[in-house]
Formats: structure tokens, sequence, C-alpha cells
């Protein structure tokens, strides 16, 4: 462990704000705006229950469209900041940052972000980080440029010291370095003492190379909820099995299994011939809530249930999530919390 005080927080910790971006016609939303601004209504109203929300527009026009939408769902504009900024899409979990903390200072990591790998533009969502603090929305906190591709979507937190993330990603994002060599730099640049991998799990049209928000989270007591796949014919079981596998012989710091919450599986969403990842797993947990993806699938109330278990005395509210699947992403994937103190 380095000696420096600063951690990684788990997300369950208090929390200032969550960060998201709107959607508009320049960014791959365009198809299918309508929809998923929808989403992003109900998204807003979730969270402006709990705590303040800030939402990052393109320019003075978008402001003014977000906040009309807004205020005719009757969503109380006084828990949102705007701020305007140009990006390329709306996926802040992995454009936005990665916020470390102590008792008294915070420090903003803000690894490069490479569109997953080269696989789209991604010049202003790199600037995001630097942009947001140039606007001054995070106060006296460091600002640390770190020049190695992580996205925030590929590792989770137990806030105590443990790094999970998977093999299939980082090892596409850096295939010319080692496990150990990976390890090490995310024990070093996160402030953690151990990093933890997962060789298998993966779902069907997801462009992050197997994000572990997508397939596995820490929760408190040391649980961990997980997707399942229970139906043998579906060509994620075996992959996923053997994911379940790995994490039951994860163990704690201190050499205990952990707890362990498996998800059901939606039935097959298809579009247009394209399979969708619609993973129950990546939810979002804020104060005093669970914000859980549903999918207009039998399996919705089921996995709600679970995360609820998973995290006890905490409201679940389910938003609708089936239009963002259409990009392969779903609700962690568009936001980022930001710690207590931090704004």
């Amino acid at each position: 462990m380095t000696d420096s005080t600063l951690r990684l927080p788990a997300e369950w910790e208090p929390q200032a704000a969550v960060l998201i971006a709107w959607p508009h016609a320049g960014t791959d939303w365009a198809e299918r705006l309508a929809a998923v601004e929808s989403t992003y209504v109900a998204l807003a109203a979730a969270v402006t229950r709990f705590q303040s929300l800030i939402i990052v527009v393109a320019d003075a026009q978008l402001h003014a469209h977000a906040s009309a939408k807004l205020l005719d769902s009757g969503i109380d504009l006084a828990r949102i900041r705007f701020v305007e900024l140009p990006y390329d899409d709306t996926w802040l979990r992995d454009s936005g940052p990665i916020t470390l903390r102590d008792a008294g200072r915070f420090q903003l990591a803000d690894f490069r972000f490479t569109g997953w790998g080269g696989k789209f533009g991604a010049e202003h969502d790199d600037a995001l980080i630097a942009g947001l603090v140039h606007a001054g929305v995070f106060g006296s906190a460091e600002h640390k440029r770190l020049d190695w591709a992580l996205e925030g979507g590929g590792i989770e937190s137990d806030g105590n010291g443990t790094i999970l993330t998977t093999w299939r990603c980082l090892a596409q994002r850096h295939p010319r370095q080692s496990r150990e060599e990976m390890s090490a730099i995310l024990r070093d640049s996160l402030h953690a003492g151990r990093v933890l991998w997962l060789d298998h799990g993966y779902l069907e049209g997801d462009d992050t190379d197997a994000h572990i928000d997508t397939l596995a989270r820490f929760a408190p007591g040391d649980r961990i909820v997980y997707q399942a796949c229970q139906d043998a014919g579906d060509a994620h079981h075996d992959e996923l099995q053997r994911m379940g596998e790995e994490l039951a012989a994860l163990r704690t710091a201190d050499g205990r299994p952990y707890t362990l919450h498996p998800l059901p599986w939606a039935r097959p969403i298809v579009d247009e011939g394209r399979r969708l990842a619609a993973s129950y797993a990546n939810y979002l947990i804020i104060n005093d809530a669970v914000l859980v993806p549903a999918y207009d699938d039998a399996a919705d109330d089921e996995a709600a249930r679970i995360i609820g278990e998973a995290h006890p005395g905490r409201q679940v509210v389910q938003v609708p999530c089936r239009p963002l699947i259409w990009q392969n992403g779903s609700l962690h994937c568009i936001t980022m919390q930001l710690p207590a103190g931090l704004i």
C-alpha cells in the first residue's frame, strides 16, 4: 500500500452529486434522441430526489432545451447545475473524473480516454475533466493528468484498497504490458493495496471489452453482485458461469470469501439483428438509494430485489434503460458519482 492517505472511495460512500452529459443530435443518440431523452429525464428525476445533479450540455440552446424538458416533468432545477462544454458522447463513467480522497483533500485522476481503445473519436471527451476543472466545478481539488488509458467503468473499488477489473479490457488497452505491470500502475495511481482480476465474462454488443461495471460490482459488507446467465442455451452461459466460479474463488483482504449475489438474465434483446448488452449489474448507487436498470423484461423486478438486498437501507428505484442499450451501455455507464465535499 502506498503511504499516501488518498484512496478511491466505494460508490456507496456519501456523495455530493452525480455527473451526466445530456444527449443531443450531434452525438450517436441522434437517430433515437426522443427515446433516450426519456431515460435521462427519468434518471434526473430519480437522482434529484436524493442529491444534486450536474449536467454537461453542449451549448446554451441545449441548456434551454434540457431545462424545459426537466421542468415539464416537475423536476426541481434548484438541485441541478448545468455546465456548457463540448463532448463527443455521453458515457461519463468513462470520460469523467475518478476521484480519490482523504480526510481533507481530493484528487481528480484524469486518465487518457481513447474512445475504448480507438473505436470512436474522443478528442472532446478526453478534455472533459480539464474543462470541468476550468469551469470551477471541483473547487480546489487537485487535477492529476495520467498518460495511461483507463475508463471508470473498467474498475470497481471497495473503498478499502481493493480494485476489481477484467483482463479482457485492460489487455486490449495495453497489449504490451503484463498483468503485473498493469497491477502496479493501478495500485500506484489509485492508491490501492491490491488488484483482483477476472479472466472471464463478457456481453455481446459491448464496445468496452468487458468493463467490470457490466459484470460484477462490489457492495457493502464484502458482497459482490454479478450478472449471471441461467439459460444454458444462451451464448453467454458458459463464460458467465466461469466468471461466477472466479468470483467464488476470490478472497477478501483478510482471507474470507465474498458473499455473492447472482443477478437474473434478461431475455435476449435484439435490434435490427444485433444483440444488445442488457446487464442488471450496471446499476448506480447514490445517497440513500440504488438506481437499477429496467429493460421491460420479466426479470426486472427480481434484479431490483437482489440489488436492494445487497444494498440494505437504500430505496430501490428502477430507471427505464432499454433505450440506452441501443448504444451498448446502460445506467452506470452514463453517470459518474462525485464524493461528498468535492463540489
